[in-house]
């Protein structure tokens, strides 16, 4: 579709969702907090720093971005995938598993009867229009209607690559009842609107290092570095975050997107490891995407610092969001675990469809 019948269309469906940012979290106490929304605990890393564009040259960027055919980011190689082991995923309840749906969407198996799902998105596009934005490579490893019944949504953040209006209105109305949807401050604002009609009985909002409990798990929102946005007048309106679900015997860090920081430190020095991690490892190309994303290498060292015994990366393959092949991290991956000595087997990519059990 060309340019100039795209621009009209863009312009007119921000402009409908465009308003004023007032965050009604607000507390004067806590240095994130800004009263028309949130900021990072540390300052960006100015080596990775955006020359600043306008409004107008901003958005133009992305339009071309859109707009593009994209052949200089498509992989050397298929995408491998795989058919879902359904019978399995549908029988188990006592051993903790991941199911790779595709870029940041998961399906988390907890070993303890619970199943949790990672921003998922199950569109054909990561974008506010129908008929431009980030294009889906390949249909999702598990379709909505292949999911066992899902227990809770973890929401690390308002992109549209991360949080889908139309997957999260699906699951909300699943047979059997709703899933709880653990969300950052300002996002559950966002999910009553847009999600459960003004219902927020099972919408549980976190600010940094809050907790939620669920059927013995504890499930706490962590600070990273990243931003927020679903136009161009909402920056950092809403809160973003990665979570830790734990449980006797069993971690699972989920990343969301983040960009290298000392939050990893921070976060590192509140818990004794994890067993498992699924770490962004994709759109970090070109390089001032790393104030937002991680490189491989960086993802590994993330991996080391919070003491990981087995990461899966994600955030690649799936939607086309940086300027690297989709199929590029994985070849940087193995060159970073090299570089850093870490084991092949302990930190690794999946196949879309594929379930990890790490206790195998």
């Amino acid at each position: 579709m060309r340019t100039t019948m795209i621009v009209p269309a863009l312009v007119a469906g921000l402009l409908a969702s465009g308003c004023a940012n007032v965050n009604p979290y607000y507390d004067d106490a806590k240095p994130h907090h800004r009263r028309d929304g949130f900021v990072n605990n540390y300052p960006s890393n100015p080596a990775y720093r955006r020359p600043q564009a306008g409004f107008v040259e901003g958005w133009a960027a992305r339009i071309r971005n859109w707009t593009s055919d994209g052949s200089e980011r498509l992989p050397l190689a298929p995408i491998p995938t795989v058919a879902p082991d359904l019978d399995f995923i549908h029988a188990n309840a006592a051993e903790p598993a991941l199911t790779w749906i595709g870029h940041a969407s998961f399906l988390f198996q907890t070993g303890n009867g619970l199943n949790i799902l990672t921003d998922p998105v199950f569109e054909e596009r990561a974008s506010p229009l129908s008929f431009a934005g980030p294009k889906r490579h390949q249909p999702p490893g598990l379709a909505l209607s292949q999911l066992p019944r899902i227990d809770a949504i973890l929401i690390s953040h308002s992109h549209y690559d991360h949080l889908s209006q139309a997957s999260l209105r699906a699951l909300y109305r699943q047979k059997g009842g709703a899933p709880l949807l653990v969300a950052p401050l300002g996002v559950d604002v966002w999910l009553e609107q847009n999600v459960t009609d003004g219902d927020r009985s099972r919408i549980v909002r976190l600010d940094w290092w809050d907790k939620t409990s669920l059927r013995g798990h504890e499930i706490q929102l962590l600070p990273v570095m990243h931003w927020s946005a679903r136009t161009p007048w909402d920056r950092n309106a809403t809160l973003w975050g990665a979570y830790a679900v734990t449980r006797p015997g069993f971690s699972f860090f989920f990343s969301g997107d983040l960009g290298y920081s000392r939050d990893i430190q921070d976060i590192a020095a509140r818990f004794e490891g994890f067993d498992l991690a699924a770490i962004g490892i994709g759109a970090y190309q070109p390089v001032w995407y790393r104030n937002s994303h991680v490189s491989p290498g960086e993802a590994v060292r993330i991996h080391r610092e919070l003491r990981v015994r087995r990461s899966v990366g994600m955030h690649w393959g799936t939607f086309p969001m940086g300027q690297e092949r989709l199929d590029q991290a994985p070849r940087d991956l193995a060159d970073a675990r090299r570089e850093q000595g870490v084991a092949d087997d302990a930190f690794f990519v999946m196949k879309i469809g594929e379930t990890y059990r790490p206790q195998r």
